[in-house]
């Protein structure tokens, strides 16, 4: 799959991995799905890589001498909102947990299968890219869709690399339209009536307990003030807002965030559903939420999430 059209922009991949030998197995796979790939061997010359050329995604060594892959990612987000998965032999949860916090999108165990990432990257290409403060104030009413599903990837298992054709290499420096382009921050809109159900109003906005989300803009009000959320936060509070009180599973919401079908636990791991745990988490924490007695998302032990009941008028 590659860019044919004439004119049109390659999309851009950053490799951040100090081992030479995973490096150029990560360039291939990637070249070979129609990225033009930059290649850094530390933390330091990947932020700079990805300041520089504004790359759709970018993959993450944890382990890596000097900065490692947690604080390098921390320092990507701070101006770059690049898909970025995280590539590591640590398979403990708070590994994971880790990884997630300091702003990746996935987290993918080594030895990792290369189709399994490339499934993982398209199905993350499959997601809105837009931030919060990209989107338009004003927008028509959305039709309340139901989350969008297909197959899930294998779980990760050692395996050997098949021989490929190793493609030509890749251009490093690319044209002046990659620099970084400044975007302007545009004020959210005012949230309509108060609603006592998550309904979407004319103007596309769902609303349960004073909390207001608006899947076109992705902006998310809580008592009148907006809240900052990653794009896998957002994406399980829209889910979960759609629903209402029907009962989301850990395995349903992992493939709502890889924008799947085919609700199949037997294709999601423990660490994808220990990552769903960790982005509810975090996002109960931004909603300053009572664990004990929840305003906006209850836990249904055993079986998974769902709304909490609406507040009485």
């Amino acid at each position: 799959m590659t860019n044919d059209v004439p004119g049109a922009v390659p999309r851009v991949a950053v490799v951040i991995e100090d081992d030479a030998d995973i490096r150029h197995l990560l360039e291939t796979v990637l070249t070979q799905g129609g990225f033009q790939v930059i290649t850094a061997g530390n933390g330091l010359d990947g932020i700079e890589a990805v300041r520089r050329y504004e790359p759709l995604v970018t993959t993450l060594d944890v382990n890596m001498p000097g900065m490692d892959g947690f604080e390098t990612a921390r320092r990507i987000r701070d101006f770059s909102d690049t898909y970025l998965i995280m590539l590591t032999a640590l398979g403990e949860e708070i590994d994971a947990m880790q990884g997630l916090d300091a702003g990746a999108d996935d987290y993918i165990l080594k030895p990792f299968r290369p189709r399994e990432l490339r499934a993982r990257v398209e199905a993350m290409l499959r997601r809105p890219r837009a931030m919060a403060t990209d989107a338009p104030a004003v927008v028509s009413a959305p039709a309340a869709a139901a989350p969008v599903t297909v197959t899930a990837p294998e779980p990760v298992h050692p395996a050997v690399v098949e021989a490929a054709a190793v493609p030509q290499p890749v251009e490093q420096h690319l044209p002046a339209a990659f620099q970084p382009r400044p975007v302007a921050p545009q004020a959210a809109p005012t949230p309509p009536p108060i609603q006592q159900v998550a309904l979407a109003d004319e103007d596309g906005w769902l609303e349960h307990n004073g909390l207001w989300v608006n899947p076109q803009t992705r902006v998310v009000q809580q008592d009148g003030v907006e809240l900052e959320l990653t794009r896998s936060e957002f994406d399980l509070l829209a889910g979960l807002m759609r629903t209402t009180r029907r009962v989301r599973t850990k395995a349903d919401l992992v493939l709502l965030l890889r924008g799947e079908s085919y609700v199949t636990s037997h294709f999601v791991s423990d660490a994808d559903k220990r990552a769903i745990e960790v982005h509810l988490a975090n996002l109960r924490k931004k909603l300053g939420e009572n664990p004990s007695a929840p305003r906006w998302i209850e836990t249904v032990r055993g079986v998974g999430y769902r709304l909490t009941a609406a507040d009485p008028t």
